[in-house]
C-alpha cells in the first residue's frame, strides 16, 4: 500500500507560540520560516499538522 505524500511549508513564525507548538513544528522537520518538507501522510503526521495548521501550508503531492 502506497501512502500519500504531502508537502508542508512553514508560513508563520513560532515566536510567541506555546512550547508544544514549537516542538510540533520542529518534529515535522521544519527548522526555519518558509522551509518545506515532503512527508508520508500518516495519521501521526496529519495529527501534528492539525495542531499547527495556523502556522503551516499543506499541499498534496
Amino acid at each position: 500500500m502506497d501512502m500519500k505524500k504531502i508537502k508542508i511549508t512553514q508560513v508563520k513564525s513560532v515566536i510567541d507560540r506555546s512550547e508544544r507548538q514549537k516542538r510540533t513544528v520542529e518534529a515535522l522537520g521544519l527548522r526555519k520560516l518558509h522551509a518545506t518538507v515532503e512527508v508520508e501522510a500518516t495519521p501521526q503526521i496529519l495529527g501534528m499538522v492539525r495542531k499547527v495548521t495556523h502556522l503551516v501550508k499543506v499541499e498534496e503531492l
